[in-house]
């Protein structure tokens, strides 16, 4: 697992299918999914997400719609400008700008730069498939025998255990454990799958309906919604 995906608070999960590397086409207009779409803008194009820039460019902030931005550049006749020493593809700026305005009920920016770092390595967020509860020892110690879980003396008042063994002994000996995968732990990698469904539903409604692309239209299609389930 990428460990530095799991410091930003989200982890990777295997590819749900092959996505074929999107390029823009040369003339006329490529049909993509809008997952499709952001990976090609991302992985291809090499852009990124630096809000202030793109909120001085296009004025998108949050709580402003991307369609009224784009209405707006459209009666002024502009775009979105690249940064650096070569223009980034308009369709581009485009995603970058999208994803910039994401409203705040599907997350704002914070759910922007996820979307934006899951795009940039081809993955989708965990759910956690095939997880299976675990309870262990949270130390180890190793001897000639083998290896054992680390015990301390049991002082909690009443308790007594193993109490076959104890005899008139006032405590015994017990381990601390740790618990993983838990019912817990699924269901809140399933709610931050969902989160991220909902964005690419949104992204994929101003795709089709606010942004004017150049090379690319956008389909219908959207990730499993929810996969753990076969749908």
């Amino acid at each position: 697992m990428n460990m530095a995906a799991l410091h930003k608070g989200f982890a990777l999960a295997p590819r749900q299918r092959d996505r074929a590397t999107v390029r823009a086409p040369r003339s006329g207009k490529l049909e993509v999914s809008a997952l499709q779409l952001i990976e090609w803008a991302f992985q291809r194009e090499k852009i990124g997400l630096d809000f202030d820039e793109i909120e001085r460019e296009t004025g998108a902030r949050p709580g402003v719609g991307m369609e009224y931005i784009l209405i707006e550049q459209a009666k002024l006749g502009c775009r979105v400008q690249g940064g650096g020493s070569s223009p980034r593809h308009h369709d581009a700026d485009m995603v970058a700008a999208s994803l910039a305005s994401l409203p705040e009920a599907c997350g704002g920016r914070r759910m922007a730069v996820q979307i934006a770092e899951l795009a940039r390595v081809g993955e989708v967020p965990d759910w956690m498939a095939g997880a299976r509860a675990t309870c262990e020892p949270v130390a180890w110690r190793r001897c000639k025998h083998g290896a054992f879980a680390v015990t301390e003396v049991c002082r909690v008042p009443g308790l007594r255990w193993p109490a076959d063994q104890l005899g008139k002994k006032p405590d015994g000996s017990w381990c601390r454990v740790s618990y993983s995968n838990t019912a817990r732990d699924v269901a809140a990698a399933r709610r931050r799958y969902l989160d991220w469904y909902r964005a690419i539903h949104h992204l994929r409604f101003i795709f089709q309906k606010a942004c004017h692309l150049t090379s690319f239209t956008v389909s219908d299609a959207l990730p499993p919604r929810a996969p753990w389930k076969g749908a």
